[in-house]
């Protein structure tokens, strides 16, 4: 074990497009760039064709698709050549089973059920479905059919393409496939039951990734063998583990990983709502950023937009199946109780089977869910999130104050079946309700519908992002920082222009008018979402665009669902898609907006990169983004990423070239490449962190801070500031001396520097203390 802790880290998306030979020939330009840690996704098997890896169906070997174990040494060998450190993201929680028998322990639970001796792997009902697993797969023009559509094949079950096991003898004597299915470990159902009936817990509402009990020591370590090898190898560093708010207890889970890792580095995927801390009692260095995140974007955000968005969102709701005030707290408690209610219905129907002596159990626990004011809790801490829950319950369902009272000593017993269920069953219906459903209706700022954020909370102002990051420094100073991941809703570009609508309100307001009018909906909200992100993702294809469009309206849910399409409505998206593209007069409002806010979505993305590279933490570069990253939801900010382009550019700046702040985005990879190396090779300067006083009539246009030697300096609101006519007198406040300009090489001396003079190539600078 290498004991490494990352000064920073870049991500790479491992595929078979992608594999594990293809990071090995960037390494030299992520040394180059200033990376200091190599951060892959997934590596162990996954299902055939998986661009995410999340879906590990075999524990015990690295992803064939992605370069094998011999893959994985080749590029640990060239990550230690060039002295960076690899970070490897695992996935303790689920495995995928969309393919039963490439997935052996799945496999064998289907053939032998109770008697497989992985059947304590998976955490199954077996009760709720007399014995059986239920598999929701059946079509709609099969249930009625005596054999279910089903037939015997090289001695297997088959559904069309779909194959399933037979247990030993039951399909000796020649049986019709429907006799011979009745006598099996599973049950194939409906593909609609499973949201109802599943008797399997899965991630989330994903019915091909089943969860597994790795609290089981020994499904601990046989899920874990190779990842420790790695470790004990020196192939990897350090671990991100995916999801741990679905394990039975995360805190456990840490404890036993770092007894076996010797200690290794750490994080968590752990979503924090605001205020939230990180549990200060688990073995991790931090969450994987997305708290940092939301602080960066808000601090860049004009507060005094706040009514006349307010407004906006109330008009554009007047044209909108949502009915009533644009609410979010209500449409978060709307959006979780429909998912209790639906997508996750079995997941509480399994939860009121562990209180069956409580009448109205199911009704009580939904609701309970739907007000469960963060993630999840981890008794015994946490304890005072449940009774808030009840108390909000109580509130709105009078009828249910009874059997809540009944279920709140169960629900806070540690040890109590139910509350365990509970707290994994909540974080998963607040991720379907609010990520993928409220953000898709919420349309008053699009970049602040963001993974880990409030979008009621517009902005911050600079004081307030000061005590944000000094309280990281205190606490968690080795936690991630990020702005852009594989399940970021809009990358950081994308946010950076759309923040920048929000100091001019009335034009946006304008603008969308005008669009509603010529490519009308019938939707307000989800048509300001939508035209905001083309807005911030402008220039894209139309393919792109579609995609978009087709996935953020299904997940809205207001006017098509993704299990029942509304073909009308969803032809008119699309045609509103291609006006963009095709209708001169809804093609030139969108570039005129796109035209007016552009440089401003510029200076933000330098300024939101600096304060994230710069800031408390490890930050890390997603794959691709030193330059703009104007991807939208998955699989869009999944694309390929031109390497050749960024070596080319990294190449000229190294030869001296300062490149203009332009769409090329030269000027993002100046400033990314700038500050890594400044934090590679200085360390020394990025220790502390201290606010520091801005003067002068535009002071509160810039934001700046002093790392221990490291001062940065960024701008924000710069419309704004183009509107007063510039810096004039302000100043920065510094500690006396001499500092030079990583990123433009100038120098500057004394305790108060003009920011006419710092900020005049560049919104951005980074003062590197000399002496």
């Amino acid at each position: 074990m290498s004991g490494r802790i990352p000064r920073s880290t870049y991500r790479l998306q491992i595929r078979r497009e992608f594999d594990l030979d293809a990071a090995a020939g960037v390494v030299d330009y992520l040394k180059a760039l200033g990376v200091d840690t190599v951060y892959l996704s997934p590596l162990l098997a996954s299902e055939p064709g998986s661009n995410h890896g999340y879906d590990v169906i075999d524990h015990s070997r690295v992803d064939p698709d992605r370069g094998g174990s011999e893959g994985l040494e080749r590029f640990a060998t060239a990550a230690r050549e060039a002295g960076l450190g690899v970070l490897a993201d695992i996935v303790p929680n689920h495995v995928g089973i969309a393919t039963p028998r490439l997935n052996p322990w799945w496999w064998d639970v289907l053939t032998h059920g109770r008697g497989s001796r992985h059947a304590e792997a998976f955490d199954i009902d077996w009760d709720a479905a007399r014995g059986r697993i239920r598999i929701p797969v059946l079509g709609d023009d099969d249930v009625e059919k005596p054999d279910l559509g089903l037939r015997i094949e090289d001695g297997e079950l088959r559904y069309y393409d779909n194959a399933f096991p037979l247990a030993p003898g039951t399909a000796d004597d020649g049986a019709s496939p429907g006799v011979v299915h009745a006598r099996q470990h599973y049950e194939l159902v409906h593909w609609r039951r499973g949201d109802s009936e599943l008797n399997y817990r899965r991630f989330f509402a994903v019915s091909t990734l089943a969860a597994v009990r790795v609290e089981d020591p020994r499904v601990f370590d046989e899920s874990h063998a190779e990842i420790l090898r790695w470790l004990r190898e020196g192939l990897v560093d350090g671990l991100r583990i995916d999801h741990p708010d679905g394990l039975t207890d995360p805190g456990v889970y840490l404890a036993r990983l770092a007894d076996a890792s010797d200690g290794a580095y750490v994080l968590v995927e752990k979503i924090l709502e605001p205020g939230e801390p990180l549990p200060a009692h688990w073995a991790t260095a931090g969450t994987t950023g997305y708290d940092a995140l939301g602080d960066i974007d808000r601090v860049l955000v004009d507060s005094a937009a706040r009514t006349a968005l307010d407004d906006l969102e109330a008009e554009l709701r007047a044209d909108s199946p949502q009915t009533g005030t644009a609410d979010w707290h209500r449409m978060i408690h709307d959006g979780k109780r429909a998912v209790a209610d639906g997508l996750l219905q079995a997941e509480v129907r399994r939860l009121a089977r562990l209180v069956p002596d409580i009448e109205g159990a199911e009704d009580a626990l939904a609701e309970l869910l739907a007000c469960f004011p963060v993630y999840r809790s981890y008794l015994p801490a946490g304890l005072d999130h449940l009774h808030e829950a009840a108390a909000a319950a109580k509130r709105g369902r009078r009828d249910l104050a009874r059997t809540i009272d009944r279920l709140l000593p169960l629900l806070a017993d540690p040890d109590h079946p139910a509350a365990i269920r509970f707290q994994q069953t909540s974080g998963a219906v607040m991720a379907k309700g609010v990520e993928d459903t409220a953000f898709y209706r919420y349309g008053r700022l699009a970049s602040l519908n963001e993974v880990g954020g409030d979008p009621a909370e517009l902005a911050i102002d600079v004081a307030e992002f000061h005590r944000r990051q000094a309280a990281r420094q205190a606490s968690w100073p080795l936690s991630m920082t990020t702005l852009s991941t594989h399940d970021t809703k809009r990358g950081e570009d994308t946010r950076a222009r759309i923040d920048a609508l929000a100091e001019v309100p009335e034009l946006w307001r304008s603008t969308l008018r005008t669009l509603r009018t010529l490519a009308p909906l019938g939707d307000g909200p989800f048509e300001s979402l939508l035209w905001a992100s083309l807005i911030g993702a402008w220039p894209l294809s139309r393919e792109r665009a579609h995609a978009y469009a087709e996935k953020a309206a299904r997940e809205a849910g207001t006017r098509t669902t993704w299990t029942a399409p509304d073909e009308a409505f969803e032809r008119s998206m699309h045609a509103l898609v291609d006006a963009a593209f095709d209708d001169e007069s809804v093609h030139r409002t969108l570039e005129e907006c796109v035209g007016f806010v552009q440089a401003a979505g510029w200076s933000n993305s330098l300024s939101a990169k600096l304060l994230q590279l710069a800031a408390p933490g490890v930050p890390d570069v997603y794959q691709g983004s030193e330059l703009w990253n104007r991807s939208l939801v998955d699989p869009d900010n999944r694309l390929p990423v031109d390497y050749a382009e960024r070596r080319a550019i990294l190449e000229r700046i190294d030869g001296g070239e300062l490149p203009d702040l332009d769409e090329t985005a030269a000027a993002k990879l100046l400033v990314t490449t700038r500050v890594l190396r400044a934090r590679r090779d200085r360390p020394e300067l990025f220790t502390r962190y201290a606010g520091l006083d801005v003067t002068g009539g535009a002071a509160e246009h810039a934001i700046a801070f002093d790392r221990g030697g490291a001062v940065a300096v960024a701008t924000r609101l710069p419309l704004g500031l183009e509107r007063r006519g510039g810096w004039a007198d302000a100043r920065v406040m510094v500690r006396p001396g001499h500092y030079v300009d990583a990123i433009t090489g100038v120098s500057f001396s004394g305790d108060a520097l003009a920011l006419a003079d710092v900020l005049g190539r560049y919104p951005v600078a980074l003062l590197l203390r000399e002496g």
